[in-house]
């Protein structure tokens, strides 16, 4: 189970690293730019700003390993819109194969109960400790 925990953490870091920088990217390239990308698939352009958000935050508050299950169905969430919106049209190679293998990872952390090695593993065990005092 140890072998297991570990890859679990490792799938959550690279996740929210993945996810972090694609964020951080949409912040530098302009958000208006990406507004206007949303607006153009028949998105709502404000919705480029809570996307942008949710994986820029939530990316780092992943890869800490905080509200990982609620960030994890956050970005399985994007991902089935990306899959639904951007890459369908171009078939799974060199389309949707990578935001699979995204909606995934985020699944996989969705439906894991316990998260290894994470800071809201801590702030369980301390809140556990408090209310049997």
């Amino acid at each position: 189970m140890k072998n297991a925990n570990i890859g679990i953490a490792i799938i959550r870091v690279v996740l929210g690293a993945i996810f972090f920088a694609h964020g951080l990217s949409k912040f530098q390239g302009g958000l208006e730019n990406t507004a206007g990308f949303f607006s153009s698939l028949g998105l709502p352009g404000f919705s480029a700003y809570i996307v942008a958000g949710i994986e820029l935050i939530g990316g780092a508050l992943i890869i800490l390993g905080l509200a990982t299950r609620i960030i994890a169905a956050l970005f399985a969430a994007i991902m089935v819109v990306a899959i639904a919106t951007v890459n369908q049209q171009n078939g799974f190679v060199g389309g949707y194969e990578f935001d699979l293998a995204l909606l995934a990872m985020s699944l996989l952390l969705v439906l894991n109960k316990e998260q290894a090695y994470a800071v809201e593993n801590v702030i369980l065990s301390s809140k556990r400790k408090e209310q049997n005092v």
